[in-house]
């Protein structure tokens, strides 16, 4: 009796296992055809009345992926399409992207050496301006603390860049390819930023040798000028990257500028002096006054004035950091210095 029971059960458990693989298989060659199964049929329902692109776009467009920002990780999509790059725009251009806006203040202006066609956002109003535009990112520099960050999450997800970036550049082009997830992107570009500065830094070097640069801003409304130091974010490029020697003054400044008195210039023994305004363009009406500094006796008497050596650069791309501004820098001093 009890071997009986036994192989009853057996048989059951046999006869139950084929049932399953038979099942299998049948699933197996609907997958195969194109056909997936659904016990939900009033959702398969749905879907299937749906256009077919909205059906493929939707899992994509809602795909996330984190990164680490400066004040935590944050999901932002993986394939953003409109993004605002406030003070970045310089690196998204880089990347072959073009934002949704370009920041502008009333009293700095904007990045004109961009020749960016959008709209601009000006940072000194409101935030809630960007809505309009509809950005689906939001990538910010150092100029935004975490109570402006939280502000600017409430339009988009936000990426602000980690800190440790900030100073240099090439750091900062590969943190936003790599939230972005073009790296490849960064890597061409600067490949080719690399040639371009180990080229030019040699034909400096052969034309200066150990001669002293001084890097200042005529700051217009005051008529006052602004040293630049070896750690300014906007002009310490030339040192460390293009190989020219700072004036000593520059080199031991730990600040990014000092503000000094024209009388003071004289004083700094510069072999070149590189200047430009703080507002404006050298021709623009409201600049002319203070321009009229650099016609008086004491610059006419300076040792670089004499020889030819002050370059009078523009201000959009000479007051910023980014990679596209030094790489432009860099055409400026190849073609002022190296004759």
């Amino acid at each position: 009796m009890i071997k009986w029971v036994r192989r009853f059960i057996w048989t059951a458990v046999l006869i139950l296992a084929l049932t399953a693989l038979a099942a299998c298989g049948t699933d197996n060659n609907a997958a195969d055809n194109g056909v997936v199964q659904s016990a939900n049929t009033g959702a398969d329902a749905a879907v299937s009345s749906m256009p077919a692109d909205a059906v493929s776009s939707t899992p994509a467009e809602a795909a996330t992926r984190t990164v680490a920002g400066e004040f935590g990780d944050v999901e932002i999509p993986v394939n953003p399409q409109r993004i605002a790059g406030i003070y970045v725009e310089d690196y998204l251009k880089a990347l072959g992207i073009t934002p949704v806006v370009q920041w502008y203040h009333p009293s700095w202006g904007k990045q004109d050496y961009l020749n960016l066609d959008v709209p601009e956002f000006d940072v000194s109003g409101s935030i809630e301006a960007l809505l309009e535009k509809d950005p689906d990112l939001i990538i910010l520099d150092g100029g935004a603390d975490a109570a402006k960050v939280e502000q600017y999450s409430k339009i988009a997800p936000t990426y602000r860049l980690p800190e440790r970036v900030l100073q240099d550049s090439r750091q900062m082009l590969t943190a936003i390819a790599d939230a972005l997830g073009v790296p490849e992107k960064a890597e061409v570009a600067l490949a080719e930023y690399d040639q371009k500065v180990a080229d030019g830094k040699a034909k400096l070097q052969q034309a200066l040798g150990q001669e002293k640069v001084a890097v200042i801003r005529l700051n217009v409304a005051d008529k006052t000028f602004a040293l630049f130091g070896v750690k300014n974010r906007y002009t310490g490029v030339i040192y460390d990257q293009f190989g020219l020697t700072p004036i000593p003054m520059a080199a031991e400044m730990t600040d990014y500028q000092a503000i000094i008195s024209e009388e003071v210039i004289p004083e700094l023994e510069a072999d070149h002096i590189i200047v430009f305004p703080d507002h404006g363009g050298w021709d623009t009406a409201e600049n002319q006054e203070a321009i009229q500094v650099l016609d008086g006796p004491l610059w006419k008497n300076l040792p670089a004035v004499k020889k030819g050596n002050i370059y009078k650069m523009e201000r959009s791309h000479w007051q910023s950091g980014a990679i596209t501004a030094n790489s432009m820098k860099l055409d400026d001093l190849l073609e002022a210095m190296v004759k």
